[in-house]
């Protein structure tokens, strides 16, 4: 009987790795297609996956377009191509005469071949940009002044503050923006309650509450040691192997020291009190400066006793937002890249297709906006792998084009093969350490 249930994780996982994959592969390949359109270079097929084809359709432009039995890819083929993988077709270019030559890949003009090869990751950018744009413009910003837009949901044991509440102090100490509630958390001793000054309905008071920083799950990290164990967002974690805690900063202590060692956690959720026993994983954690640091972490963000209260943000600011967003998960992955080949964190943080199916599961599984979030990463990272200098690949395309741009003329037939073949190589010689990573790495 317990095939059923992993049978359905299995099933849940894929789907969710099939539809993200698809997604941003179809953003992808529509890069390459309008562009090329655009361009006047002329699509014959535009197809996501390969294979045999289940459902296909041509369009007035005259291009194909068809969805393949195996959906962990896509393509376009322009005219003049032998393969997917733009590869020339010498004897279909010299039977097009000079106007049909001209509206294929591999006749047209250098700037219109660049524009279309480049477009493909330009348009998983711009995916990721939107995303990660739209998700602030519709859950807002925490507001600069530390106002409660909804108190936690707590323990009975454990008191929290109103809605709309205005913290004026902590513990004496004085607050007037979001940020002083977290550097105050930071300062005080943990205990189980605090006083807090606070304006309510106009008048000032003082109350006392639970901690700020309370040891309570706001996020669960895919494939971490907390989502194996099930732990779930709004779980609030009451002690560690016995020992009761009050503070996220407890938590974190104690998890620091552990080195990896099994840890006993008493978790309340909704009224129920649960034992789960979980062991930190030795992990690499990108720093906004640049570089990593190496923790042992469970896998999860504290939260505060109330949920901040929310501004909205206008579309400017939530597309200069997700501009940003794009270029720290670039400059993550291209340092995280450099730490691996010099050997500074493990090779086991490149993942290869089981990791990044898990991963999808996992993060679908929190919800939908944690697994629109994730397609907006995982774009980010696809459109950036295609701009590597690899024949076969987008860069790799690139790469040709400079240098026909500088000598005047392409590489030849013969060298082209040569390189694509070596292209390949490394791409499946990539994929290759990728996977066993996921099957071997802890």
């Amino acid at each position: 009987m317990e095939f059923i249930p992993d049978f359905g994780g299995i099933a849940f996982t894929l789907l969710a790795f099939v539809v993200a994959l698809s997604i941003i592969v179809a953003i992808h390949e529509y890069g390459h297609y309008i562009v090329g359109r655009w361009s006047g270079i002329h699509a014959e097929v535009f197809s996501v996956g390969f294979g045999p084809v289940l459902f296909s359709r041509t369009d007035r432009h005259g291009t194909r377009w068809q969805i393949a039995a195996l959906p962990f890819g896509g393509y376009v083929k322009f005219l003049g191509d032998a393969d997917a993988a733009s590869g020339k077709d010498g004897a279909a270019i010299d039977a097009l005469d000079v106007e049909e030559r001209r509206r294929s890949m591999h006749g047209a003009p250098l700037w219109a071949r660049s524009a279309t090869v480049a477009a493909g990751p330009v348009f998983n950018f711009i995916l990721s940009i939107l995303i990660f744009a739209g998700v602030l413009m519709i859950a807002g910003r925490p507001a600069e002044a530390p106002v409660v837009g909804a108190p936690a949901a707590l323990p009975a044991d454990m008191s929290t503050l109103e809605a709309g509440d205005l913290i004026t102090s902590i513990e004496g100490r004085p607050i007037a923006t979001l940020s002083d509630v977290f550097a105050v958390a930071r300062e005080i001793e943990p205990s189980p309650t605090v006083t807090y000054g606070i304006e309510r309905d106009g008048a000032a008071a003082e109350v006392e509450a639970s901690f700020p920083l309370l040891p309570i799950v706001q996020s669960v990290a895919p494939q971490s040691a907390a989502i194996a164990a099930g732990l779930e967002e709004g779980d609030v974690i009451r002690a560690v192997n016995g020992e009761p805690i009050h503070a996220f900063s407890q938590l974190r202590a104690t998890v620091d020291a552990s080195g990896g060692a099994p840890l006993a956690l008493s978790v309340w959720r909704a009224g129920e009190t649960l034992e789960i026993t979980l062991s930190p994983r030795r992990t690499d954690l990108p720093l906004p400066e640049g570089g990593f640091e190496t923790r042992w972490l469970i896998g999860i963000t504290g939260g505060l006793i109330f949920e901040p209260e929310t501004v909205r943000v206008g579309p400017g600011a939530a597309i200069w937002s997700g501009v940003e967003q794009t270029g720290f998960v670039i400059t993550s992955s291209l340092s995280g890249l450099w730490h691996m080949i010099t050997g500074a964190i493990s090779s086991c943080n490149l993942q290869g297709p089981i990791g990044i199916a898990e991963t999808s599961g996992a993060a679908a599984s929190q919800g939908i906006d944690d697994f629109i979030w994730f397609i907006a990463i995982l774009s980010t990272a696809v459109g950036l792998l295609n701009l590597f200098p690899i024949p076969v690949l987008d860069g790799g395309h690139l790469l040709f084009h400079a240098y026909e741009a500088v000598s005047g003329k392409p590489p030849s037939d013969r060298a082209l093969r040569v390189f694509m073949t070596v292209g390949l190589t490394l791409l499946l010689s990539l994929m290759l350490f990728a996977l066993t990573n996921d099957i071997f790495c802890p």
